[in-house]
């Protein structure tokens, strides 16, 4: 454990050697420190690890029940853990008083549990039934700002997705059979594919339907009623708890494509009334979260490549449909592990620490 800082609560990041614990931690050295200590933990592998925070090496502690102990009412566990993980360990947390902000997908449909995205509904923070507050998938989380700032402008009435998603979301599993893949396949030349990419990876697919290498697939999750996916549904339910639609009608397709950080989107938002896209910009421009890169003349709009390492959702392409007054289509990329993870829960934790001080 750190040495005390300044007064205020105690945040204890749970999975904090992982992916997103590793950007976690680089985040808070970047951002105002509300913390009195910061308390690493982790699975027993990585007991004992030391890892610094803010500059100061803090050892890494196991996730056992001591690893909360003198923790209590006012302090934040952030967890950044599988599902099976967070479900758990998270009650253990909560039994000594303390607030948890969940990312995983353990909590985000109990409706005890609210489900926040800072810039758009952080007030819900406050409310929690269970004592946790969960964040969204990173899929949806890359997507919200722009979205929630066009709807309290506009009024949302319909939302058409289609993601394209980062290998690394499906972690160190997704890198590492990507980088497989495109080690085997880097000689292929036009026209070999996709058969002889599915040779040259044979049964190596990892976590993905298909080979992701020279390919895209578009699949993630699993399979339910009427062809959509697990991911495809989760996507539309937290879209619509975040921003308060429970009845907005949204069509979610997702792809998986052979890019390491970085999840990008398409989005086609229908509103109540016409859609003016210079109106939109300037909302987007003034929005919290959110990088407006729109100037397709001189070659700027976002890609992930733009947006991994950094913080905002990256919005462009935004153009007024050929079809439809009152629809906008627009592209958005934002970093999987920071935007889509890390910088949420750091977010709303920060949230929770202010209610105490």
């Amino acid at each position: 454990m750190t040495a005390t800082r300044s007064p205020g609560p105690a945040l204890a990041v749970v999975g904090a050697t992982g992916a997103a614990g590793a950007a976690l931690l680089r985040i808070l050295s970047t951002r105002a420190d509300l913390w009195s200590s910061t308390r690493l933990i982790a699975s027993s592998r990585s007991a004992g690890r030391r890892m610094a925070v803010r500059g100061a090496e803090t050892e890494v502690l196991a996730l056992t029940e001591d690893a909360f102990d003198g923790l209590g009412a006012g302090d934040v566990a952030l967890f950044l853990t599988p599902a099976a993980v967070s479900a758990r360990w998270a009650p253990v947390a909560v039994a000594r008083g303390v607030a948890v902000v969940d990312q995983s997908a353990a909590f985000r449909e109990d409706p005890d549990v609210p489900l926040v995205v800072p810039e758009i509904n952080g007030y819900a923070a406050r409310v929690r039934p269970r004592g946790i507050v969960a964040g969204p998938d990173c899929v949806t989380a890359a997507m919200m700002a722009a979205v929630g700032a066009l709807h309290a402008e506009l009024t949302l009435a319909e939302l058409t997705v289609s993601s394209y998603q980062a290998a690394g979301a499906a972690g160190r599993a997704g890198t590492d059979v990507l980088r497989r893949q495109l080690a085997a396949v880097a000689g292929a030349e036009l026209g070999e594919q996709p058969g002889d990419v599915r040779r040259a990876v044979g049964e190596d697919t990892g976590p993905f339907a298909a080979p992701l290498a020279l390919n895209v697939v578009p699949w993630s999750g699993e399979l339910r009623e009427g062809g959509w996916s697990s991911h495809e549904l989760a996507i539309r339910a937290e879209s619509r708890r975040i921003l308060g639609l429970p009845a907005l009608p949204v069509s979610v397709t997702c792809v998986q494509v052979p890019v390491v950080t970085g999840h990008s989107l398409t989005v086609r938002a229908r509103f109540a009334s016409a859609a003016d896209p210079a109106r939109a910009r300037e909302v987007l421009e003034a929005a919290p979260g959110v990088v407006l890169v729109d100037d397709p003349a001189a070659g700027e709009f976002p890609t992930p490549a733009d947006a991994a390492g950094t913080d905002p959702a990256w919005v462009g392409r935004l153009r007024g449909s050929l079809d439809d007054p009152r629809s906008l289509e627009f592209f958005v990329c934002a970093d999987n592990l920071r935007r889509g993870a890390a910088l949420n829960g750091a977010q709303i934790a920060e949230l929770i620490a202010r209610e105490c001080a």
